[in-house]
């Protein structure tokens, strides 16, 4: 591969010094995977961080439940998911350090801004805001890393970016579950957002911009693929398609139902907002760091190279834990579930890196953003809009007199719990084209010659 010097990449913005991804020190692809891993941390902790205080923003602004799930999870899912294909377009196209550092201080603010509102509306706006600023990090991030990491790299290497959600899930639940406990909801939001701009500040003078696609083999100088080139390519490709959806769904499922796993021990266990954390807080952070760390372990193991057994292994997880998860919100017990929680959690965790590593080796180099875009539009969609909305009219409907409490959220919870088993069905059917997928990748990547004599399946219906 011929080399391409500073300044003569068209996708890179003028004045912009990129580095290789083939002649980056080991120290640098690290220091750029740690810094990747603490921008994730930042927007899973300020997104997440709401649903810790769910239910005394509720009770302060005497909101139902549907009410509540709109303000804190859809307004900000509305506007995450709508500016996620444009800003993964400029992503492809221009500078990515420079839109991850400038979406960081931007959402950090809004999470500042959060704590400062006073009323409904301006909660709205402030959560608004935050979901436009998140938009940019993790498609950026997923993009960036992979042409620092070669692709037999990039499952471990984004494993140890996602350990980004265990931290985010611990500092937005015990650490934040604290600071409402001690100062109230809205120093919480402070608290948290102030250290983003301080970070996008360092990732804008510390990353350098890598060239796209240099540890691919592909020509670098081709225009990037248009958004209905990209969508084309994928739905060729069935593995993509499964792996796309089987991780939507697991958002659905897992994360939605965390979501309001918080309200649930409040009202069913009558505990406060820093008991509540104080129980999730340390499973995400130990059991949420384990479970990413042995998956990362595993996909170094010589038996997992093969990607459609990560797959099938995925799949299993995913199944087994609903099992859990139906046990978990019928029961009654708090100690119970307290022990099942080490079950559950952990799972939710198990399929960040492999999903995000093996979707981007299906990408070619200059679709990657747009991949990990379609990904997180589906997966939010699922997780921010429709799991708390559904759960909050639930609860509200099996409520007596439309007065949620906690025998309707549990009601409400179980009805999404089967969703789980949906998700281990699609990993499953994603194993089965895997290998010829990411061969169909490697070869339109490579020039119009080789993608013409690659094998071109019909879209999947």
């Amino acid at each position: 591969m011929s080399d391409v010097r500073a300044g003569t990449d068209p996708t890179v913005a003028p004045g912009e010094q990129p580095a290789s991804g083939e002649t980056a020190s080991l120290a640098e692809r690290w220091y750029v995977a740690i810094m990747m891993c603490l921008v994730y941390t930042l927007s899973i902790s300020d997104r997440y961080s709401i649903s810790t205080v769910l239910e005394p923003i509720r009770r302060e602004l005497h909101l139902s439940d549907a009410n509540i799930a709109f303000l804190t999870g859809v307004s900000l899912a509305i506007f995450y998911v709508t500016f996620g294909f444009p800003l993964s377009w400029l992503i492809d196209r221009r500078s990515r350090r420079n839109i991850i550092g400038v979406c960081l201080i931007a959402w950090s603010v809004l999470t500042a801004a959060t704590g400062l509102a006073r009323s409904y509306w301006q909660l709205l706006w402030a959560r608004i805001g935050v979901g436009v600023g998140e938009a940019g990090g993790t498609p950026g991030a997923n993009s960036i890393l992979s042409d620092f990491f070669p692709a037999a790299r990039r499952p471990m290497a984004l494993s140890v970016f996602s350990l980004g959600a265990p931290i985010g899930a611990w500092l937005g639940s015990q650490v934040a579950g604290a600071i409402a406990y001690r100062f109230g909801w809205r120093a919480m939001f402070l608290a948290l957002g102030i250290p983003g701009v301080l970070v996008g500040l360092l990732v804008l003078s510390s990353i350098r911009e890598p060239r796209r696609g240099c540890l691919d083999d592909c020509e670098d100088g081709r225009k990037a693929p248009s958004f209905l080139e990209t969508m084309r390519f994928l739905l060729r490709q069935r593995s993509a398609v499964h792996s796309i959806l089987a991780q939507s769904l697991t958002a659905l499922w897992g994360w939605g139902l965390m979501w309001w796993t918080p309200a649930f021990l409040m009202r069913s266990y009558s505990l406060d907002v820093a008991q509540a954390g104080g129980i999730l807080g340390p499973i995400h952070l130990i059991g949420g760091s384990a479970a990413m760390i042995g998956s990362t372990w595993l996909l170094s193991r010589r038996w997992l190279s093969d990607e459609r057994r990560v797959m099938r292994l995925l799949a299993l997880n995913i199944a087994l834990a609903t099992v859990v998860t139906a046990v978990i919100y019928s029961s009654h017990s708090l100690a119970l579930s307290k022990a099942l929680f080490w079950l559950y959690v952990p799972s939710i965790y198990v399929y960040l890196g492999p999903g995000f590593g093996i979707l981007n080796n299906l990408a070619q180099p200059k679709m990657r953003a747009m991949y990990c875009a379609t990904l997180l539009f589906l997966a939010n969609v699922c997780n921010l809009v429709i799991a708390p909305q559904m759960v909050g009219i639930l609860s509200d409907w099996f409520a007596p007199h439309h007065a949620p409490d906690a025998q309707s959220l549990r009601l409400a919870m179980l009805c999404l719990v089967p969703t789980g088993f949906w998700a281990a069905w699609h990993y499953w059917l994603s194993a089965r084209d895997l290998l010829e997928d990411e061969r169909l990748a490697r070869a339109a990547a490579a020039g119009p010659a080789d993608a013409q004599s690659a094998s071109i399946r019909t879209p999947l219906a």
